[in-house]
């Protein structure tokens, strides 16, 4: 199985996620990992009264194993649905790596 699709279960089965996008971004940064770099768009009700900080908390919890394996970087974006409709379903780009061999 592939990283992401361990990604999704994972975040589907914990979050039960009205949006999830589970975004593979390796393609934008060094070295020749395919799986390694990964946005996660999560929606979900779970989230309703958390602070950002324990959503974050909650998703790198449950990909524990990845973050500790094959996931180098993981941007997340947890929302819950009413945030979701208020950013109209947009989330910030991310940028280009500037790690390993590239330079700025």
């Amino acid at each position: 199985m592939s990283v992401e699709s361990v990604i999704i279960e994972k975040l589907t089965q914990t979050f039960d996620p009205a949006v999830l996008d589970v975004i593979n971004e390796s393609h934008m940064h060094s070295g020749p990992a395919t799986e390694s770099h990964f946005k996660v768009i999560v929606v979900s009700d779970n989230f309703i009264g958390q602070r950002l900080l324990a959503r974050h908390r909650a998703v790198n919890s449950c990909l524990a194993d990845e973050l500790a394996g094959p996931v180098h970087a993981l941007a997340i974006h947890a929302y819950h649905p009413e945030e979701w409709q208020t950013r109209k379903n947009d989330v910030p780009l991310s940028p280009n790596c500037l790690g390993g061999s590239k330079k700025a």
